[in-house]
């Protein structure tokens, strides 16, 4: 698979932040997302802290699941549209971490993961019956029911706050390359109508689950 310039330039951003912050802790606690810091006007974290990561596996992780899903997004749009789709989501899932954690000052977090969920789902919207495959489990699955079982399960995980994961991060990504990517290609409201349908249910389930004071 040969690796498109917008990709790669997203992942040599994320090396080169990731590896200072991993030998400056000076860097890394500067930039990390902190609710306190950014209520105290730091906001620029928000953005910075989506190229930080804690460790390799963590930043190799991240980068792999763009590796293969970025294809898919930047072969329906145009690489920039991809990179706007990148970028939005990285901001939504910091302001949705921003938003639900907003009364826990020392809340902290890092990573590309919201942004690679947002390009994930949008390449599920894009392509929602693409065969995935998963660990344990012997047949390819539909990306759409993947794509549904991850937003409720990290639904699960922001309301028993499961591991030491930004899982309101990744349910935020999600919610920005899924906006995104309809305003890009409205006309998936007429083709795709069902799979618009059933990957908005897990982000109209957290809002009700938020306004009910269920989360």
């Amino acid at each position: 698979m040969n690796i498109h310039w917008a990709t790669l330039a997203i992942i040599a951003a994320n090396v080169v932040v990731s590896l200072r912050g991993f030998n400056d802790i000076h860097f890394f606690e500067r930039y990390k997302f902190g609710i306190g810091a950014i209520q105290a006007g730091q906001k620029d974290r928000m953005f910075t802290s989506g190229f930080l990561h804690v460790d390799f596996p963590h930043l190799f992780l991240n980068m792999f699941t763009l590796y293969f899903f970025a294809p898919v997004v930047i072969s329906w749009f145009a690489p920039v549209k991809f990179l706007i789709i990148y970028l939005v989501s990285l901001v939504s899932g910091s302001l949705l971490a921003l938003f639900f954690h907003r009364q826990e000052p020392f809340y902290s977090a890092v990573g590309a993961s919201g942004a690679v969920t947002g390009i994930l789902y949008s390449a599920i919207l894009l392509q929602p019956n693409m065969q995935l495959g998963i660990m344990f489990i012997p047949i390819p699955i539909p990306a759409y029911i993947l794509g549904i079982a991850y937003m409720l399960y990290s639904i699960y995980g922001m309301k028993k706050r499961l591991g030491n994961i930004g899982h309101t991060a990744h349910f935020g990504g999600a919610v920005g390359g899924y906006i995104v990517s309809l305003l890009f290609k409205p006309d998936l409201f007429v083709t795709e109508t069902l799979m618009v349908i059933l990957l908005a249910i897990p982000i109209v389930i957290l809002f009700v689950m938020e306004k009910l004071g269920k989360l």
